[in-house]
């Protein structure tokens, strides 16, 4: 199959260059569901504009006739970000501007809308026809927003970015949005409840069950509509569960790419196509095994340590670490002031885990981010 690929001008600079997206889209002879994949929404966080790259070639080997429906990719979906940099490291966390989290700045349909409403005027429709109707709503809604950009006061630039890029996904079945931590970590991935069976498709050992709302990051605004829409035919006493899922991948650690890390989201994003039936390929879906089932634990459960003093993290444990309650998590070498020696703070889990992200950054203030369990 060949993409057919489009540019997408999203901001002028002061010097008259542009930045633009640059989309890859596989469409299928049979018609179909949607799958909107996209990477490096952080500056740092590269690793997905690897795996994206691997899906274009996997893509490109195949026959149309083995894609049902259309897979649309975005790798360096925020250029802003990408090229921020501060001396040798690679930020690209927050718009300079104004401090904005990249990640916390999209349109939620369920802000403005009164869900409860339409959940009672389709209680008895059909679920086809509800999630139809329900996404032709959120489509005309967003389509307001455009109103805004060729306004002669002009909008922010979040504004103007968030729309360019959500009008590549509101109309999709599923969204993958492809991150690494900032600093060390495992593969990982973030699941909307409801959505836990699902999650294992991907054959990722570790997940993060969001269990509270985090607030307007990407896949969140994508999915939370349809979410809170479940939520109120459950109250009126219909069970549903519409085909719409979001995720964030988040792939090794930031500012390198590392191959093994990157090769197993390929092969779980592969299975997660297969499983939805958009992709018809060799070798996929993989039966769910003992070996590839995902251990899924609550956000609000994590274990974040921080700094107690200042200093230098001397003998950190690395990601992948298990340890026991009371097992030494690293050493804070301090260099108090007052006429006192140097000193080593040795720090202690509290409580039973698994390391899965840890700091990059050795040096710390007292109150900086550490490290992570399960």
């Amino acid at each position: 199959m060949i993409p057919k690929l489009s540019t997408i001008p999203i901001i002028e600079l002061a010097s008259g260059d542009r930045l633009s997206l640059q989309v890859y889209r596989f469409v299928g002879v049979t018609p179909g569901k949607k799958a909107y994949l996209q990477a490096n929404l952080h500056g740092a966080e590269i690793s997905g504009n690897a795996a994206i790259h691997q899906l274009i070639e996997f893509l490109q080997t195949l026959d149309p006739q083995q894609l049902r429906g259309e897979i649309c990719l975005v790798p360096t979906c925020n250029p802003m970000g990408t090229n921020q940099r501060s001396h040798h490291f690679s930020t690209g966390r927050y718009n300079p501007y104004d401090g904005r989290d990249w990640n916390r700045i999209f349109w939620d349909y369920t802000k403005n809308h009164n869900l409860r409403d339409f959940a009672k005027a389709h209680l008895q429709a059909t679920p086809a026809k509800i999630q139809a109707n329900f996404r032709q709503q959120i489509l005309q809604s967003f389509q307001k927003n455009a109103q805004k950009l060729d306004s002669p006061r002009g909008v922010p630039l979040y504004e103007r970015y968030r729309y360019h890029l959500q009008s590549l996904c509101l109309d999709a079945n599923y969204v993958i949005d492809l991150h690494s931590s900032t600093n060390q970590a495992l593969n990982h991935l973030y699941c909307c409840q409801t959505r836990e069976e699902a999650a294992q498709a991907f054959l990722f050992e570790h997940g993060i069950l969001l269990d509270e709302y985090d607030g307007d990051a990407f896949d969140e605004a994508f999915v939370r509509p349809w979410l809170v829409l479940e939520q109120h035919f459950e109250k009126l006493g219909r069970q549903l569960r519409f085909d719409v899922e979001a995720w964030t991948l988040e792939i090794n650690g930031g500012m390198q790419i590392d191959a093994q890390a990157v090769d197993a989201s390929v092969r779980g994003m592969k299975n997660y196509l297969a499983t939805k039936g958009i992709l018809d390929i060799p070798d996929f879906p993989i039966a769910a095994t003992s070996n590839t089932s995902m251990r899924l634990i609550p956000k609000t459960e994590i274990q974040t340590y921080y700094a107690p003093t200042g200093g230098m993290v001397q003998k950190p444990a690395q990601p992948g670490t298990k340890v026991k309650k009371g097992d030494l998590l690293y050493e804070m070498l301090g260099f108090p002031r007052e006429n006192q020696l140097p000193q080593v703070y040795p720090v202690h889990a509290d409580a039973d885990g698994m390391v899965f992200d840890c700091a990059s950054n050795q040096s710390a203030n007292q109150g900086d981010y550490i490290l992570s369990l399960l």
